[in-house]
């Protein structure tokens, strides 16, 4: 049984913006804090952000501070990824990721997404 989903992933010039989505059940959502992370070719995996479950403190990477911003509907059971200005460089899979805390997410989460495609072009 998929537990994670990720969904809106795409081709976008640089300088533009695209909007990610991640599908989890109700369970996942409502004990835990969600994230999102990142993998680029050739390079190691890397974490974007996270939001904790009940009152939606963020944490984010200083790579993307002022230009992505997560949040999540819990009675929707998703969470999302709003990523404005994008540069060639971010071109990457990207995940969602879930685990007990910010700072757990941020550096081993405990259940993974099995990813969508982000091609930034110039």
């Amino acid at each position: 049984q998929v537990q994670l989903v990720e969904s809106g992933g795409g081709l976008v010039q640089a300088g533009g913006s695209l909007r990610l989505s991640c599908v989890g059940s109700g369970y996942i959502f409502s004990t835990l804090t969600m994230g999102w992370f990142r993998q680029a070719p050739g390079k190691e995996r890397e974490f974007i952000a996270a939001i904790s479950r009940s009152f939606g403190v963020t944490t984010y990477a200083d790579a993307v501070k002022g230009r992505f911003t997560i949040s999540r509907d819990n009675a929707k059971n998703t969470v999302y990824l709003q990523m404005n200005s994008l540069k060639p460089d971010e071109t990457a899979v990207y995940y969602c990721a879930a685990g007990p805390s910010n700072q757990a997410v941020s550096a081993r989460p405990d259940y993974w997404g099995q990813g969508t495609q982000v091609t930034v072009s110039s």
